[in-house]
């Protein structure tokens, strides 16, 4: 028993100082230049608790606040059981975006490839994810230029806030879910590629497996000239003006939703519903003074970008207006991210919420029920499910 005991313990013993040698020993390998500054954290584990740590979404989190002071916009760590260079810095995160296939790869954790399927276009690399890319895009051009699609979309959006016509209260954030995004996705795409209609259960089967899978913006409307809401109302009053009644809104419709689109573009900025992507380096890659390891994961943060006040006037404040300026193909704005892995439904996504703006701020007012702030887990979360309380309107 005694010399079982032993056998077991020295296995034990081996077992972790193997775990804490391969947690450290890129450190101890011999690198063509120097590394950025920063720290492996705990055997295994790595940083990885403190990165993922939930955090205000318009807020970088004191994670990436205290790495970024005390190592700069550029870091190593170690995340997601992987020696890790995080990027807050605008030049490098544009660098990486556009040498996809080149330097770097994308390179979510194996957990992900089982939930999604090796084929996603979310994880797929290479020719594979060329392939699943061009049907993506030819899919959203084709749709798009059938003269029911928009129609659909605007069909979509009325059809769930006329759900909303009896209730005093709605869950925000269950509304999307359920009928939402997700509805406008699969009641608009199902029904143009499949030919189903929202009420077929094959329909539902598909929503109902979406959602298992799955598993801000706050503005206090009173018309006030000069707020955001009241713009939007003014906009949205002005394109239903010109347009003959229960005429559907078309394509120079959302053309000339220049506010609505100033205030997506500033959700996106400022909410950050995608904090970060998961890359790999392909090579060796050498940028300004430091290296990144061949092998190593690379994560640009989208959100240091955003929010990060050297780039973007009172980067803290909500602000639309920043837009009428500003470019937003350019490299300090990738909600949709860049390269060759850009989002191809990016346009579709902003044209369903243009939609749904345009009837909502013209049919109704509302107000928060709680303080209740959007919140990375790291995608975008509202504790409470961000309660409203509505009221019917005609403005």
């Amino acid at each position: 028993m005694a010399m079982a005991g032993g056998f077991w313990f020295v296995v034990l013993v081996g077992v972790v100082l193997g775990v804490i040698l391969n947690h450290f020993w890129p450190l101890f390998l011999k690198h063509r230049g120097v590394l950025p500054k920063g720290n492996f954290g705990w055997p295994l584990l790595g940083e990885t608790l403190g990165f993922l740590k939930p955090h205000p979404s318009n807020s970088i989190g004191e994670f990436l606040q205290d790495h970024c002071s005390r190592y700069g916009k550029v870091f190593k760590s170690h995340l997601f059981f992987s020696p890790t260079v995080v990027s807050c810095d605008q030049e490098l995160n544009y660098f990486i975006l556009q040498n996809e296939d080149k330097l770097f790869e994308c390179s979510y954790p194996k957990p992900i490839h089982g939930i999604l399927g090796k084929i996603s276009m979310l994880v797929a690399v290479g020719d594979t994810h060329k392939r699943l890319r061009n049907v993506a895009l030819s899919l959203v051009t084709t749709t798009k230029s059938k003269p029911h699609f928009l129609n659909d979309i605007e069909t979509t959006a009325i059809h769930i806030l006329d759900s909303w016509k009896h209730k005093r209260r709605v869950i925000f954030c269950e509304e999307a879910r359920k009928a939402g995004t997700l509805i406008f996705t699969f009641d608009v795409i199902v029904k143009q590629v499949l030919g189903l209609t929202p009420d077929e259960p094959q329909t539902t089967k598909i929503l109902e497996d979406f959602l298992t899978f799955m598993r801000g913006l706050i503005s206090f409307p009173l018309y006030i000239p000069g707020t955001p809401y009241a713009r939007a109302v003014q906009e949205h009053q002005y394109i239903r003006s010109i347009k003959p009644k229960d005429e559907y809104l078309n394509w120079e419709d959302y053309k000339k939703m220049d506010f609505t689109q100033n205030v997506i573009n500033e959700a996106l900025r400022y909410g950050n519903v995608v904090k970060f992507v998961h890359r790999k380096a392909l090579k060796d890659v050498k940028f300004r003074d430091y290296l990144i390891p061949s092998g190593w994961k690379v994560l640009p943060i989208f959100s240091a970008v955003h929010l990060d006040p050297s780039l973007h006037a009172s980067a803290l404040q909500f602000h639309p207006w920043r837009w009428e300026k500003q470019d937003q193909t350019c490299k300090k704005f990738t909600p949709f991210g860049g390269g060759t892995r850009c989002c191809p439904g990016s346009e579709l996504a902003k044209v369903e919420v243009a939609f749904f703006l345009h009837h909502l701020v013209q049919n109704f007012r509302w107000t928060t029920e709680d303080v209740d702030q959007p919140v990375a887990y790291p995608y975008v979360e509202f504790r409470g499910g961000l309660a409203l309380i509505v009221d019917q309107c005609s403005i």
